[in-house]
């Protein structure tokens, strides 16, 4: 892998690179990239990554070089993380205090948060005498709404040349640190923030190798999405009224009124995804987006005077800002964008969100006609081919070098190779794939009465040591509550009955525990060993039906001549089943059966796509063969 790496990197072409679990592919890319005569980027999709290659990796890498440094003249070893702005505590916000709804700064934090927040200040200034990053990965356990009483984003941001702290600010330094550094480490997001929506965050690079690239479009996706909500422009209009009231007119009042209008265009409009847009929602939203402009029009030039360097002032105006440009972009009605309105929930009002059509033609266009990029994941071989992942990331197939009709020498092609450098475990030995293909398909109505005799058979021939994943909340809660009943000596958690860290570490320390859940365990749970020994799958996870931008998505496929449904929800739930049946074998030890309770594996046209994108396991339909393996599993544990 580092050979196919460091060629690719010299050559400037692209390059997907399959590498299993433990096959050691982070050093797999990082000594070439360091020994890169250009700046490299590494962007990553899990905070847990990025800290083994900052705490672990990178600093071992390291020591190894410079036993060597002497023998490649010029060899740069330096290297910065780098992350949005709001990843880090902001000094001005902890010094300065937190603007409240009417833009005055509050100094004291209020409620029952109060205790937290006022640890969270003392971790920063002690972070900021020590010399520390001030990264919130870092700070003290908190929620989202605790950071954000330390935190700015970008909009609300002064600006280090008007921030009276910009010469301490945690967020410059690291940016300063990433501009004199070799290689920069950041996040998928962040990527996507720079290289495609045109936002420049990290400085000029050469290469960039994406980990966890099965990720990255869902990733990019994510960063390309807005929402807007009536609470929203109601909030910003209250902010910006202080510093508008001087204006002609009443702008924020204005802002305040559009917002109505909007709430009334909601009410009148069905949940789900928008095809044909009302003209009451139309109007509605142009009414936002003209009274948000003039509002922004309002707000007072900045001249040194009152108001200079003001942080209500300056979130006041980001606030608006946001609601224009969001407005601005769902009234526009781009055939490149997928509207929806989410549904209305006990306290939380419907919201009207806005996401790309697809995201393959920005990446091709926006980064990799610039720069080389390496894709490095343990699934990018969906179906035993490199095809579907390489076009969903910009690349075409026909451009892959050694394709029998390969177009690698058209101007605007892109030539890539693709690489499977294997797995050190033997996955025939180690594991075996359980399709039970005795039970009815599954239903809307979730699991029935044979699924759960199913799981609590398994379960029981085992006697724990389960991970559970399911395709909703409401199964992995219903199945956890069958196997209490029936086997009361196991311990059965369910996701939601505490924090995953802590379902985590209960589920390592008690070998006869089963753990229920959905999609974070799909692809964020390590539990090498005895722990897990059996997975649990209770259906094939294709997207929701009514999911409305992969329902999008895969009419676009069908309109282009292709097949929506293979394209898009086949393909995704390919890269689920992969990254679910990937939990069990960990490590080269590892022995475990993955059970998949959807006879659809076996019986439908598109099961041999699916099991072609799993690990090679030996597979059966045999549940007599499966309880006796199980068995022998628990007692030899």
């Amino acid at each position: 892998m580092a050979t196919e790496v460091a060629e690719a990197m010299e050559e400037g072409r692209h390059l997907l690179v399959q590498a299993g679990t433990g096959t050691g592919k982070s050093l797999g890319y990082l000594v070439p990239a360091m020994l890169h005569d250009k700046r490299v980027v590494v962007a990553t999709a899990t905070l847990a990554l990025q800290h083994q290659l900052v705490e672990r990796d990178l600093p071992r890498l390291v020591e190894a070089v410079s036993q060597i440094k002497k023998d490649v003249p010029g060899l740069d070893t330096s290297y910065a993380v780098l992350k949005g702005r709001s990843n880090y505590a902001c000094l001005h916000r902890i010094r300065a205090g937190v603007p409240d709804d009417q833009g005055t700064l509050v100094d004291v934090p209020m409620g029952s948060m109060a205790e937290k927040v006022l640890e969270l200040r003392e971790w920063a200034e002690e972070e900021s005498e020590a010399g520390g990053s001030g990264e919130r990965d870092n700070a003290p356990r908190h929620t989202d709404r605790e950071w954000r009483q330390v935190s700015v984003n970008h909009r609300e941001c002064l600006g280090a040349s008007k921030c009276p702290f910009g010469a301490e600010c945690f967020a410059e330094l690291a940016r300063e640190k990433a501009h004199r550094s070799h290689l920069i480490v950041t996040n998928h997001s962040l990527l996507a923030i720079d290289a495609i929506e045109d936002v420049p965050m990290i400085p000029d690079y050469d290469t960039v190798v994406i980990d966890e690239a099965h990720e990255l479009t869902a990733r990019v996706t994510q960063a390309a999405t807005d929402e807007l909500g009536v609470s929203d422009i109601e909030r910003a209009a209250r902010r910006a009224s202080r510093w508008t009231a001087d204006a002609a007119g009443d702008p924020a009042g204005d802002l305040e009124d559009a917002a109505q209008q909007l709430a009334e265009a909601f009410e009148a409009t069905a949940p789900g995804r928008i095809d044909q847009v009302s003209t009451q929602l139309s109007d509605a939203l142009v009414l936002v987006r003209d009274a948000a402009r003039a509002c922004l029009s309002a707000f007072p030039r900045e001249s040194g005077g009152e108001g200079e360097g003001d942080a209500g002032r300056t979130q006041a105006k980001g606030m608006v800002q946001e609601v224009f440009v969001n407005a601005e972009r769902m009234a526009a009605g781009s055939q490149a964008d997928v509207l929806w309105l989410g549904e209305a929930r006990d306290r939380f009002p419907a919201r009207l969100h806005v996401a790309p059509l697809q995201v393959w033609g920005p990446m091709r266009d926006k980064l990799l006609t610039d720069k080389t990029a390496v894709f490095t994941s343990a699934t990018l071989m969906l179906g035993g081919e490199f095809g579907a992942v390489a076009t969903s990331l910009g690349l075409k197939p026909t451009e892959r070098i050694g394709h029998q009709v390969a177009t690698t020498e058209a101007d605007d092609a892109l030539p890539w190779k693709g690489i499977d450098v294997g797995s050190p475990f033997d996955y025939g030995q180690q594991s075996i794939l359980y399709v039970a293909r005795h039970l009815p398909q599954p239903g809307r109505d979730g699991l029935g009465p044979a699924q759960l005799d199913e799981i609590c058979d398994l379960v029981d021939a085992l006697d724990g040591r389960t991970l559970g994943l399911f395709s909703s909340r409401r199964a992995a809660e219903t199945a956890a509550e069958a196997v209490r009943t029936r086997l009361p000596h196991l311990t059965t958690l369910a996701q939601g009955d505490a924090q995953l860290p802590e379902l985590a570490k209960q589920f390592v320390e008690d070998p006869h525990t089963c753990l229920f859940g959905t999609l974070s365990l799909w692809q964020g749970l390590d539990v090498p060993g005895d722990t897990c020994q059996l997975v649990i799958i209770d259906r094939i996870p294709f997207p929701r039906p009514d999911d409305p931008l992969m329902s999008a998505r895969q009419r676009a496929a069908d309109q282009a001549g292709g097949n929506g449904f293979m394209q898009v929800a086949a393909t995704h739930a390919a890269l689920l089943l992969a990254q679910g049946a990937g939990r069990l074998i960990r490590t080269t030890s590892d022995r475990g059966i993955v059970a998949v309770l959807d006879p659809r594996l076996e019986t439908a046209r598109y099961g041999r796509f699916l099991k072609a994108s799993l690990p090679p396991m030996w597979s059966t339909t045999d549940p007599a063969l499966v309880r006796q393996a199980l068995k022998r599993l628990g007692q030899s544990a």
